[in-house]
């Protein structure tokens, strides 16, 4: 068994604890004191002990907790929150235009037999194609951005 000290607002106070765990009790207690010290002035004669030994039983908790857990994910912003939803059903929309262009019987072929359809044809498949292209871009940049922020 060992022992430690641990100064919290103006007192000390002597803890036991297996020997080998001396450094997990004194990073504890310093944790217990910075929030002490958030009450300042604020603090009532309470019965001090008592109050010690909860807190460190809370520290105890919250140190495995953060080891099991690692960092806690970030609380995504509003705007983020919004503009992925936005972007979720802009694909979800893209993805049935998708479903239903897939849907749609293939063009008759030209009675030219020219592979694209004519001259008009090939014109027209080049600006759905640019188009498809433009928005495929769009919307990757987006959730780039969106995955970037959040």
């Amino acid at each position: 068994m060992s022992t430690v000290t641990l100064t919290i607002g103006p007192k000390s106070y002597s803890i036991a604890c297996a020997d080998g765990e001396e450094a997990h009790i004194e990073a504890l207690g310093a944790m217990i004191a910075e929030k002490y010290a958030l009450l300042g002035s604020a603090r009532a004669p309470l019965e001090a002990q008592n109050l010690l030994f909860a807190a460190l039983f809370l520290a105890d908790e919250l140190t495995e907790a953060r080891k099991g857990k690692g960092k806690a994910a970030p609380v995504p912003s509003p705007a983020a929150t919004e503009e992925t939803a936005a972007l979720k059903a802009e694909i979800a929309r893209l993805e049935g235009e998708l479903a239903e262009a897939r849907k749609a019987p293939a063009p008759s072929p030209a009675p030219q037999g020219d592979l694209f359809g004519g001259p008009d044809a090939s014109a027209l498949l080049a600006e759905r194609l640019e188009a498809l292209a433009t928005r495929a871009e769009a919307g990757a940049a987006a959730l780039e951005a969106a995955g970037a922020s959040a």
